[in-house]
């Protein structure tokens, strides 16, 4: 089906079965996230809330909470654009396959702009103030929107196909900022709006940036799909929603016609203010920094119009959906675009840049029987080096000719790796480099290291499935736990400074060399704080993925088992130890609060609209 607005798609899904109304009014100070993320967990529809307090407007979310009723929402297009991205990729296969691809170019078609007048949008001008002001966390610093579709464009190309499409938060009120007349926008490195701001900031001009919030669910997308370079993010909304992408220019901004809210404004060179905290999709609080200040020029509504927004919080959440949409549109573009790279995962449960998994291939010299990483290196710095895969902070690549292996199948693909990695060699960090913006493990903002865990040896190791037994005799640990297969789990003593860790785990490590004969099953140690992992094994993936390798800096926080430098080159001859505790430069934990818990109870009451999902 084809959605002409917001409205076409809450409909459809309703019809459907697929949205859950909520009638009784509900407080965007906290109560409305909090509401959504207990749903969510419970697999619940997308969510219409009709009475928000403080506003006239109805707000949705959860619209893309799940990948099924993602793609139902995309049914007449999905299919389309993966051949459509398939045909870019590789031309000659409409040669191979011409009745697949017949409607491609229809398709294509719709992925042009078209522009139309201000006045076909029919909005009209309200303030910041009349907005859903949805505070999502007890420590935001204020109201956020979080499912907005940032608009720039390049002052030396003007003009729609040179424009930027992004999703960047925006912080409407709180802080500093001055009600109705400035908010923050918030983005972080390695993003398109950084190159136009670079740009006018060199002209001391200020960036005329334009926010479209709801519209149609394909423009949402398109905001956060990883393009290449030159590619509008407008035609890829055109083309995945069916219809062509409506825009009209207004006092210089450009407008999306199709757009529930707009907000216009300016950004000045050198004007920052303190945006933040934000309790972000790490499952932690990104903190307060100083971003750009967006002087606010009008804001537009249509009469009806719906906000837009998610919650996001430690995955997976809502977001989720998006990342697994992304692959499977795109999915064929990495092995393109990167030589002998078959696939790449960035694992959600691990806040996707933490964590980045790939297969390779070794084709350097078959002529050898004794492999070791060649081309797999050549390849991992290609990764590292490509668009936003390069926030990569952990990068675990592996070898497989033989096409043995799945990296989205993380737990065995963890088991091959362990397997095969000879931690003499296999390691390779970066230091002192760029990691997330949203990571707090590493030095400073955007500052931290990366480790390359590349393996294509033979199997060198039986990996345990159960505790070794030797490890209940260790005085220095407590609460030992098998994470999976090879990876063993254990609590020191709470963090309190990088001198003491190295002591207390070096005493850790020499315990184990000295008893490695009962460890050589066990590849990673992974030392955690008091943290309860899940029973149920793919819960305990999440949990072993999200706390090894959001709380580590590869730099500061990896050890090994008889460790040692050879010509500035780092490893170990027994297992790798990772120190995932809290450190006190971490951000904190999100955590809904008890008052909040209590206060959105009488959604889930008898003969209340959300009984059933209590």
């Amino acid at each position: 089906m084809i959605y002409h607005s917001l409205h076409d798609c809450i409909n459809d899904l309703e019809k459907h079965g697929m949205l859950l109304r909520v009638k009784e009014e509900i407080d965007p100070n906290l109560e409305m996230a909090a509401v959504h993320l207990k749903l969510f967990e419970k697999g619940a529809p997308a969510i219409l809330f009709e009475n928000v307090k403080g506003s006239r407007y109805m707000a949705v979310s959860n619209l893309f909470g799940t990948v099924e009723r993602s793609k139902f929402i995309f049914r007449d297009t999905f299919e389309k654009m993966q051949n459509l991205v398939q045909l870019r990729n590789n031309p000659l296969v409409a040669l191979k396959h011409p009745l697949k691809y017949a409607n491609t170019g229809l398709l294509a078609l719709k992925a042009l702009p078209k522009k139309s007048s201000f006045a076909s949008g029919k909005f009209k001008e309200i303030q910041i103030s009349d907005l859903p002001l949805i505070k999502h966390w007890a420590m935001d610093g204020g109201a956020f929107v979080t499912l907005p579709q940032v608009y720039t464009e390049d002052i030396d190309k003007p003009g729609v196909m040179n424009s930027n499409l992004g999703m960047y938060r925006i912080q409407l009120n709180g802080n500093d900022y001055e009600l109705n007349k400035e908010i923050g926008l918030h983005y972080q490195i390695h993003r398109g709006i950084g190159i136009h701001q670079s740009k006018t900031n060199k002209k001391n001009l200020p960036l005329k940036v334009s926010i479209f919030i709801g519209g149609l669910p394909a423009h949402n997308l398109a905001a956060v799909m990883p393009l290449p370079e030159g590619v509008s993010e407008l035609t890829f909304a055109g083309a995945l929603g069916g219809k062509r992408f409506r825009y009209a220019y207004k006092d210089g901004y450009c407008i999306s016609l199709d757009a529930d809210f707009v907000i216009t404004g300016e950004i000045f060179p050198n004007e920052n203010k303190p945006e933040g905290p934000f309790g972000d999709h790490l499952g932690y609080y990104s903190l307060k920094h100083p971003f750009p200040l967006m002087r606010v020029h009008k804001v537009y509504a249509k009469e009806n119009a719906i906000w837009a927004f998610t919650v996001v919080g430690r995955p997976p959440q809502e977001d989720t959906a998006f990342g697994a949409l992304i692959h499977e549109i795109s999915g064929s573009a990495i092995p393109n675009e990167i030589p002998g790279v078959k696939e790449v995962h960035a694992v959600d449960a691990a806040g996707v840049h933490p964590l980045l998994l790939a297969v390779g291939s070794e084709r350097y010299t078959p002529y050898l029987q004794n492999k070791r990483p060649a081309e797999i290196l050549t390849q991992a710095n290609r990764i590292l080096g490509t668009g936003q895969l390069s926030l990569a902070k952990y990068l675990f690549i592996a070898a497989d000719d033989k096409n043995k292996i799945n990296c989205h199948e993380v737990k065995n693909f963890f088991q091959y790796i362990f397997e095969r990695i000879d931690f003499t060699r296999d390691l390779h960090f970066h230091t002192k480099t760029t990691i997330d913006t949203l990571d707090y493990s590493g030095d400073e903002i955007n500052e931290g290291s990366k480790l390359v865990v590349a393996a294509c040896s033979e199997k060198l190791r039986d990996l345990n499935t159960d505790l070794p037994k030797a490890i209940f005799d260790c005085a220095l640990v407590s609460n030992p736990v098998m994470l999976m297969n090879g990876v063993m789990g254990v609590e020191l003593n709470k963090f309190s400074d990088y001198t003491s860790a190295k002591k207390e785990i070096k005493n850790f490590a020499d315990w184990i060399a000295e008893r490695n004969e009962n460890f050589k099953g066990i590849a990673q140690i992974v030392i955690y704080d008091d943290f309860t992992f899940a029973a149920n094994e793919q819960k305990k993936l999440n949990d072993y993925v999200w706390i090894t390798y959001t709380r580590s800096n590869p730099s500061h926080d990896i050890y090994g088992v008889n460790e040692f430098f050879e010509n500035k080159h780092w490893g170990c001859k027994g297992a790798m130890i990772i120190d995932a505790r809290k450190k006190p430069h971490h951000a904190p934990e999100l955590k809904i609060l008890p008052e909040t818990e209590k206060a959105i109870e009488r959604f889930f009451k008898k003969g209340a609209s959300l009984e059933e999902w209590g």
